[in-house]
């Protein structure tokens, strides 16, 4: 059990504060309720700038690094399609430190002309590095809006194309700051040797000062059920070929989404999962191979990716993984084999609570789903999922209509070719 205890100061910002006295250390986590499928599609790829942007100084705090370093303490950052998330760690007795530097940020960045075209190169650079200049890279870039035809889901978190971060002016920045970076539109997590009446006390001193602000309406396009199989193929100078499918699964707050979530561990978690197993080690049909899902506040992906052996044409090993989804779909899951996988999330949730700042980190993350106490039963979600459950949900996900594939082929001539249907 998890305990904490939650407030929200006049300006909206909700805080909660869980008490670990065993710890030397406090985690100071920030979540903003802003994340790519906020973005202007015009604009894609502003709230991974402001990522960045938000490192490089405030009104009042030139370096954010230095007087964290100067009292033990380490930060990092991350982005994802739904929120984006701030956090550090530092010894106890520094807390005013954490929150100093949180809080003047959130009050005001450093915007200059050179602070943006500092940000703006490293984003660049990021995306060239990770989607551009590397195998497989611009994978996600493809399948996404192959998915996705309205929902802002269609471009990932780091953006689509460098232009429009190229182009990104000043004002523009300002805009999207003011209209995402609130304390109504923030959660604060304290954990670790910080008392509720300390925490409180110090969050409403730094943070209470700062004003509400106008949150930019969220109204976000639905999309519609996907009526029938999307296939592209791509030709590009890989030493492998790959194959992705993806088939839309519900959201994180629906009755089903931990039935995905084991589903994707029966398949793939481990070299004695299904999909390992059969087409890597029996078949050797693959050399390697991953089911996951994207987990997202509206309904997201369930992904199956993986690199083909050398010779092998996809379209075998794409039949070999639909045998294997219809298995999952028809016949019942052993219980010895879901008793398994529930066991190790299980496991792998306690052993990650043993660390605060991950405490810290869920409490934000079910706070923002609704109610921060879901942490407390979570593990229990996924040990009510039976087998039955676990067919219903597979013939609902596994169906051609609900899927779109992605032909990764090794280029084969100088020249790019591209296909779809």
């Amino acid at each position: 059990m998890i305990r904490f205890e939650k407030t929200t100061l006049g300006n909206g910002l909700r805080v909660l504060v869980h008490h670990d006295p065993a710890s030397p250390l406090a985690a100071v986590n920030i979540l903003y309720d802003v994340g790519s499928r906020d973005e202007d599609p015009g604009r894609i790829g502003f709230a991974h700038l402001f990522e960045h942007l938000m490192f490089g100084g405030s009104v009042n705090v030139p370096s954010y690094d230095t007087p964290l370093q100067q009292v033990g303490g380490e930060n990092n950052a991350f982005t994802n399609t739904d929120i984006t998330n701030y956090y550090l760690t530092l010894p106890s007795n520094n807390l005013d430190t954490g929150l100093w530097i949180e809080s003047d940020r959130m009050l005001e960045l450093n915007f200059t002309e050179k602070n943006l075209q500092v940000q703006r190169q490293v984003v660049i650079e990021e995306f060239k590095q990770r989607y551009l200049n590397q195998p497989y890279g611009d994978a996600i870039l493809l399948l996404r809006p192959l998915a996705y035809k309205v929902h802002p889901y269609r471009w990932p978190t780091i953006g689509r194309e460098i232009s429009h971060i190229q182009e990104a002016g000043l004002e523009e920045v300002k805009d999207f700051f003011y209209s995402h970076y609130a304390p109504n539109n923030a959660i604060l997590v304290l954990a670790g040797n910080v008392t509720p009446d300390r925490g409180f006390e110090r969050a409403a001193y730094w943070f209470g000062d700062i004003e509400r602000r106008n949150i930019r309406p969220r109204n976000l396009p639905v999309e519609p059920p996907q009526e029938s199989h999307r296939h592209l193929t791509v030709h590009r100078p890989v030493p492998f070929d790959a194959l992705y499918l993806a088939f839309h699964m519900p959201e994180r707050t629906h009755r089903d989404y931990h039935a995905c979530d084991l589903i994707s561990d029966i398949l793939s978690n481990g070299k004695s999962s299904r999909l390992y197993r059969s087409l890597v080690m029996e078949q050797k049909l693959f050399s390697d191979i991953n089911a996951y899902i994207t987990g997202e506040r509206d309904p997201g992906l369930f992904m199956i990716t993986g690199k083909l052996t050398d010779g092998v044409p996809v379209e075998a090993g794409e039949k070999a993984i639909h045998n294997e989804l219809e298995k999952m779909r028809e016949e019942r899951v052993p219980s010895h084999e879901l008793a398994k996988v529930k066991n190790q999330v299980e496991a792998n949730w306690l052993y990650g609570e043993t660390d605060i700042l991950n405490r810290a980190m869920n409490l934000a993350l079910f706070e923002w789903l609704g109610d921060a106490d879901m942490i407390n039963s979570e593990t229990e979600k996924y040990h009510k999922v039976t087998a039955e459950q676990i067919n219903q949900v597979a013939r609902n996900l596994f169906r051609m209509e609900n899927l779109s594939t992605l032909y990764y082929l090794r280029q084969k001539e100088p020249l790019n070719h591209e296909t779809s249907t």
